[in-house]
């Protein structure tokens, strides 16, 4: 080999020029070292906890949001829904002709995190948990933006930083991405979060039909906010206050029988039951007690009637109020009644005799609710007040809340956690607070912006619940708690939605409003089947 060729090679190799070497002045400018292009990182090292920061997702760009130009401040343009998908789309490398779900997109993100950043998040769930630790996130950093601003007014931020920094977690001494375990030796090009969050169950999204599945006409159906006329009974029967009667309507079957008709009746006269009279009267409020044969009918001048359902026979009557009778609580063989003379009675069915009056309320008393175990009676009248009442002490209240600005009628205690009640407010007020009697304190407070009618809480999932409103809405509103988020507004009412009723399985409401129609829907979902394993029809627990 030539000298001169070996010693140009070698220098070419070590990084310098022949000719560099060879003149006696050196340039000043040198060319860049020749490298190559070939980066392979390592993924070892690219973990979630390395990084301490993290991309703010309200400040990515987005096609609705234009970059403020040195003259003008920040100026946004609204884009069309679809061209916003479609750039989203493209966005995570989905092209046109491809469509995907949201919990699709999710899912595509979490895989890319757990191959680059080795997340190790194997459930659809926990996706959902970082998003709502994100979101929070990001709320306390806008908040903390907010008082940024009102402190210095002067300094005015055109942008917000696409990165937000957290603080570094604190490394282990050994690292359990770089411990040899079995799924080092897979043939999966995914890890193995990867594949069980690709094999997890999805979360089926319950979807609450917008339209009634029955339409009911109910003539002389009165549009009166302190009245409660409709109730769902154990057996499946509903029944309907309509002005003088009370309608029986089965709904299975859908046959419809009249239980009872106060136009032309025997009613009792005065305190002494067994003098009656013939006169006419209108129903005020109806309710079904504990078994499922016996019903309790209010009316419009004080008495509380107790009829048979099977028989369709008067077992009894009752004339203690001296107005009208608007709301009924049953509690075992005890009745309650709410009335406009300010009093509630506690009726002792078997006696035939009243066993206590609770004076509270200053003006008419338009809700009442026993606590699932029968231990707290909850009142609430015209008077803006809610009661709480012992049973053990019915001679004054356990604890009054005064902090709703309209009539109380609204009241639903939750059957899942123990001493948790709802209330809601009228046009005035159109709040709902979330009670605890054990603590007698407000848990939460919700904005609805309509009058609150009626309220009712959930069988079968213990974070849901339904309310009717009136002004100015007239819509249903099922509700996710206790973030008291809309899960489905229902419309379909021509007027306030006074009345409501739950079915016995507890998957159907039925409302009724002065548009003189009653209308049932599917709101809730269904109970949950729980087998007994110790059954006798089960054949395998007798196999050893």
């Amino acid at each position: 080999m030539d000298a001169q060729f070996e010693r140009r090679l070698l220098l070419s190799m070590n990084g310098q020029s022949s000719l560099q070497s060879l003149s006696p002045f050196k340039s000043p400018l040198q060319s860049p070292l020749k490298t190559s292009d070939r980066y392979i990182p390592l993924r070892s090292s690219l973990t979630i906890s390395n990084l301490h920061y993290q991309i703010n997702p309200q400040t990515t760009s987005s096609p609705n949001q234009i970059c403020p130009s040195p003259t003008t401040t920040t100026t946004t343009t609204t884009i069309s829904p679809n061209k916003k998908r479609k750039y989203e789309h493209n966005q995570i490398g989905l092209g046109s002709g491809i469509t995907a779900s949201e919990s699709d997109l999710a899912i595509y993100r979490q895989l890319l995190q757990n191959t680059l950043l080795d997340t190790n998040i194997d459930s659809i769930l926990k996706i959902s948990d970082i998003q709502n630790i994100n979101q929070e996130n990001s709320k306390t950093v806008q908040t903390k933006k907010s008082i940024i601003n009102k402190e210095n007014s002067s300094i005015s931020l055109s942008s917000t930083p696409i990165f937000r920094y957290s603080e570094r977690v604190a490394e282990n001494s050994i690292s359990t991405s770089n411990l040899i375990n079995k799924y080092h030796f897979t043939r999966s090009p995914i890890s193995n979060a990867s594949v069980h969050l690709l094999y997890s169950p999805k979360k089926s999204i319950r979807r609450i039909p917008k339209v009634p599945y029955k339409v009911l006409d109910a003539p002389d159906l009165q549009d009166d906010f302190y009245l409660n006329l409709i109730d769902w009974s154990t057996s499946n029967v509903l029944s309907v206050g309509l002005g003088a009667c009370v309608y029986l309507c089965n709904a299975q079957t859908n046959n419809v029988q009249l239980l009872c008709d106060l136009t032309h009746t025997q009613l009792p006269s005065g305190n002494n039951n067994q003098s009656t009279i013939v006169a006419s009267d209108t129903v005020t409020s109806v309710a079904w007690a504990d078994w499922s044969n016996i019903l309790a009918v209010g009316t419009h001048r004080g008495h509380v009637h107790i009829y048979d359902v099977t028989t369709q026979k008067r077992l009894q009557s009752m004339c203690k109020h001296t107005s009208r009778v608007g709301t009924l609580a049953w509690n075992d063989w005890t009745l309650c009644s709410g009335s406009r003379d300010r009093s509630i009675i506690e009726h002792e069915i078997r006696q035939q005799s009243a066993l206590h009056v609770f004076h509270g309320h200053t003006q008419e008393v338009c809700g009442l609710k026993w606590s699932p175990d029968k231990s707290i009676l909850a009142s609430g009248g015209n008077d803006n007040r809610l009661f709480l009442w012992s049973k053990s002490q019915p001679s004054q209240p356990l604890h009054s809340f005064n902090d709703h600005l309209a009539a109380v009628k609204a009241i639903a205690w939750s059957p899942h956690q123990h001493g948790l009640m709802a209330s809601g407010g009228g046009t005035a007020d159109r709040h709902i607070r979330f009670r605890s009697s054990l603590t007698c304190q407000t848990l939460n407070i919700c904005d609805t912006g309509s009058q609150v009618c009626q309220l009712v809480w959930s069988k079968n999932s213990p974070n849901e619940l339904a309310s009717t409103h009136g002004y100015s809405q007239n819509q249903i509103v099922v509700w996710k708690y206790p973030l008291m988020q809309p899960l489905a507004k229902l419309f379909g009412h021509q007027q306030r939605v006074l009345y409501l009723a739950m079915s016995p399985d507890g998957e159907s409401i039925v409302t009724g409003a002065g548009d003189e129609t009653l209308r049932f829907w599917n709101v809730f979902a269904k109970a949950k089947c729980i087998r007994n394993p110790d059954s006798k029809l089960n054949g395998l627990n007798r196999m050893r």
